[in-house]
């Protein structure tokens, strides 16, 4: 018992620490989880996953493989899905099959494999998997369409590589007792459409209840999690392996009931699936057997090949063909297919099952799987950024800031970020208020920020930070909450309180954004010293003129707003946090006019304030 429960936090131990070690280096995320996994297993021994976990060791990864295609199913929304330009809908219908020929071809005449195992294991291959591909895109900067494209590729095909798969074996099962491959595939179709209804009727069923008040707030979270096991299990029990698709048809039903309890839930869900595909993946790689790999031929060399460079890019080509997905976008997504923990679970199980109807080649599946997954991890993991620089669908190339309240120091305060050489965008749901903002030629966002169809008609992605600057503190501090898990707790300002001492405590810190300046200005504050004339000055830190010298030429009234960092991230001194500049970096203050023209915007200087 001690041993396993050493066992399990050494796997969270270096699950975690891998994801935050890509966080900090840029490096992929899966790439570190599978070095970690590989170094803690077969190199060093501490973790022996069917050692410690025995029995338990496949329905432990079933059931985590299930709660992240859930997870993943909850960020599918149609809204999202009719801006792939029904791409996603053609790598399905049409890229399915012609993946699954492409690969059954490929493992018959360059694998070896006989025909039988070619077919099945092609059919798992049609997957990618998103316990590789979220992990992947959170860390990449890929435009939105091929971003949501291969999210949703990754989410939708997982439970039908397994369909695949399991259409194969039983009809290599039956086919003795006389049964034809139309009989099996009507059979298994009828189980996938159960399957998907009783994902869709617990949907509807949690749709109902949520509501309603049928389950209190501190149980819905462990009621959905406790209601996707049992669908997972109770489809599985109808037919095996269509477990996967009743998960996924059950979140992405439930993310587009638009039930507002999924908000307060969001954090949670996503933070197990955080933990849950750190753990796999480690397990995953944990399990790799050197002794397997012996067995590792050169034409399993050139297989990896042939899915790498043809059979990938050809099934994506073959899908997209005469759509209106740009060139560029269709090559990207053509390259970037990396397989997880489903195409290795499905193949160890299948092999079993392999070798008891007799066909040899069963007992390489789980070596050429693992070959796969590693393969693709890390062709595709320290690819996809220079590849999606060469061909042009990166994102913004640098992360602005988002204003919400377009007053006349908002707008002052974004000509400022606009003359640093970073993007900036006011909301505001007064056409006439963003007047003054559109005169600057400054990007603005018409409408309410706290509406649902923001997701649709906003990138979000493309801020690193959010400013709240309008005339209600209360609504500047529910923007901050609302953005805080997207953006970052760290990275959501406000303006502070007006009026005195008292007004000042309207509100809890807990409840707020990180307070705009040290002394915590409050709109009026900023009214009146716009009403006297202050202005902004930007100031080039320096070896040879650090930040005190910078402090020191100031006026004494003046307040220290922001600090740009030389890599672009934008940190505001505020009353809890006050960054160090260091050389390189450009300080922005706030304070009186010493030129009496505050339009003033001299180019900055090393060692030089500026108004």
């Amino acid at each position: 018992m001690e041993q396993q429960a050493l066992v399990i936090a050494l796997i969270g131990a270096l699950g975690i620490g891998a994801q935050w070690v890509a966080w900090r280096t840029g490096w992929p995320a899966i790439a570190l989880m599978l070095a970690a996994g590989v170094v803690a297993g077969p190199v060093a021994g501490l973790i022996i996953p069917k050692t410690t976990f025995g029995a338990l060791l496949e329905p432990m990864i079933s059931v985590a493989v299930a709660l992240i295609l859930f997870e993943g199913g909850l960020s599918l929304n149609f809204r999202e899905l009719r801006k792939t330009e029904g791409a996603v809908i053609r790598l399905m219908a049409i890229g399915i099959p012609v993946g699954w020929c492409l690969g059954a071809l490929a493992c018959y005449y360059v694998a070896g494999l006989v025909w039988p195992v070619a077919i099945l294991f092609a059919g798992i291959l049609v997957v990618t998997g998103p316990t590789v591909v979220i992990p992947l895109l959170r860390q990449s900067n890929i435009a939105p369409r091929p971003r949501a494209i291969l999210k949703w590729e990754a989410i939708v095909n997982d439970p039908f590589g397994a369909l695949c798969a399991v259409i194969t074996y039983e009809y290599l099962r039956r086919v003795d007792e006389g049964g034809t491959l139309l009989s099996v595939v009507a059979s298994l179709l009828a189980a996938a459409v159960v399957s998907g209804l009783i994902g869709y009727g617990m949907a509807r069923a949690i749709a109902w209840a949520f509501p309603r008040g049928h389950v209190p707030e501190y149980l819905k979270a462990p009621v959905l999690l406790v209601a996707v096991i049992g669908t997972f299990t109770l489809s599985n029990v109808i037919q095996q392996e269509t477990g996967l698709l009743a998960v996924t048809v059950m979140g992405v039903a439930v993310a587009n009931m638009r039930l507002d309890s999924l908000r307060d839930i969001h954090p949670f869900k996503e933070n197990v699936t955080v933990l849950l595909i750190s753990g796999v993946f480690v397990l995953l790689s944990a399990s790799l057997d050197f002794s397997a790999l012996r067995s590792f031929e050169w034409r399993f060399a050139a297989f990896l090949l042939v899915l790498l460079l043809f059979v990938r890019p050809a099934t994506v080509l073959l899908a997209l063909a005469f759509s209106k997905i740009p060139w560029n976008e269709r090559l990207l997504i053509a390259w970037i297919a990396p397989r997880g923990v489903v195409a290795v679970a499905v193949s160890g199980l299948f092999a079993l099952r392999l070798d008891e109807l007799g066909y040899g080649n069963g007992n390489i599946l789980v070596t050429l799987s693992f070959a796969v997954v590693v393969a693709t991890i890390i062709a595709h993991g320290f690819s996809i950024r220079h590849v999606a620089r060469w061909l042009k669908v990166t994102g913004a190339t640098q992360k602005g800031l988002l204003i919400v309240g377009s007053t006349p120091w908002s707008v002052s305060l974004a000509r400022q970020i606009q003359s640093l050489g970073l993007p900036v965008m006011i909301a505001d749901t007064s056409w006439q208020r963003l007047g003054g903002a559109r005169q600057a030629a400054i990007d603005t966002y018409h409408g309410e920020i706290l509406a649902e169809a923001t997701d649709e008609r906003l990138d979000l992605t493309q801020f690193q930070v959010l400013a709240a600057t309008t005339d209600n503190e209360a609504y500047n501090a529910l923007v901050c909450s609302e953005f805080a898990h997207e953006i970052g707790r760290d990275s959501v300002y406000q303006l502070g309180a007006s009026g005195d001492d008292e007004d000042r405590r309207s509100l809890p810190e807990a409840l707020r954004g990180r307070a705009m300046f040290t002394a915590g200005h409050g709109v009026d504050d900023i009214l009146q010293r716009e009403t006297a004339g202050w202005t902004f000055r930007k100031t080039r830190i320096s070896e040879q003129f650090k930040f005190d010298d910078a402090r020191s030429i100031l006026p004494d009234e003046a307040d220290m707003l922001f600090v740009l960092r030389k890599d672009g991230r934008i940190r505001f001194f505020t009353h809890a946090a006050r960054p160090t500049p260091q050389s390189g970096d450009v300080v922005v203050s706030y304070g009186p006019s010493r030129h009496g023209d505050p339009n003033a915007s001299p180019s900055i200087q090393a060692g030089v304030s500026v108004a």
